[in-house]
């Protein structure tokens, strides 16, 4: 059957930057996630000018791993234990060696793999996420919340908006699919890349159209002109980004396009950089 590989690693300057396929799920009703104040009409027009159908997609889970030389980061930790184990050990790492887990919000596809049947999944990691979103879900009655961050809560500290998680990992404040959600700036001698995570989720009905409705934004209109301003910096700045849903290896490009973007994604760039 169809397969593709289940990491992908890159150069950024003096990091190491290695996207994680942590699961993908087939979606059978898009419509009922994206472009909910969209027409049929003008759904069914730019899916077939981007060549993907209507009634199908595929969801992609990607958590990223970045290598300081002085720490092991993880960004989000995917569905569940299982799913975030066997891609670290297919891309060279077990759970003890993660010494820190950020996590950019709270859903439960990023932070199902923080626990399993024998307690903490990293073992060793401190962990790291926005005081905004964190104090939000505290606020609620949430299982998954409950279950696998609240446990966690001596090991955790907390940043907003430019707070740094290590050196030249920057957090971004990109609010609107949750209310503290964060995207990271990753800086090295030079080189940039976005960690978007999922303040766009679809590459084609959120970014071509990023005024589109997606169900799972708490906020509509701020995850709207979050994934405007965003996206237009990082299409003014050329910058590269890793997006959580992104077609795997999920990590490209954008252009102004009309009134969005166009995504291109990347291709052999990185493979130069040594």
């Amino acid at each position: 059957g169809a397969s593709s590989t289940s990491f992908n690693r890159i150069k950024l300057g003096a990091f190491e930057v290695t996207a994680l396929l942590a699961g993908s799920r087939l979606n059978d009703k898009p419509r009922e996630t994206f472009g909910l104040n969209a027409s049929d009409e003008d759904f069914a027009s730019l899916s077939t000018a981007n060549f993907i159908p209507t009634d199908r997609a595929q969801n992609f889970f990607t958590p990223t791993v970045v290598n300081t030389g002085a720490e092991l980061v993880l960004f989000d930790t995917g569905l569940n234990p299982e799913g975030i184990t066997a891609t670290l050990a297919a891309a060279g790492y077990t759970p003890d060696q993660v010494d820190v887990v950020v996590l950019t919000h709270m859903h439960g596809d990023h932070i199902g793999g923080l626990m399993g049947a024998s307690g903490p999944t990293f073992a060793n990691a401190r962990y790291v996420t926005g005081s905004t979103e964190h104090n939000h879900w505290s606020g609620t009655d949430n299982e998954g919340f409950a279950k696998n961050v609240k446990p966690l809560a001596d090991k955790m500290t907390f940043l907003d908006d430019g707070g740094a998680v290590a050196g030249g990992i920057t957090a971004m404040a990109t609010p609107g699919h949750t209310p503290g959600h964060m995207a990271y700036m990753i800086e090295s001698d030079g080189q940039r890349l976005v960690l978007t995570a999922d303040a766009c989720n679809h590459y084609v009905w959120a970014l071509a159209r990023p005024d589109w409705e997606v169900r799972f934004d708490m906020d509509k209109p701020t995850a709207a002109a979050t994934r405007k301003s965003l996206f237009g910096m990082i299409a003014a700045d050329r910058i590269p980004f890793i997006g959580y849903h992104m077609p795997f290896p999920a990590m490209g490009y954008v252009e102004p396009a009309g009134d969005g973007f166009r995504y291109v994604p990347a291709t052999y760039q990185f493979l130069m950089n040594g």
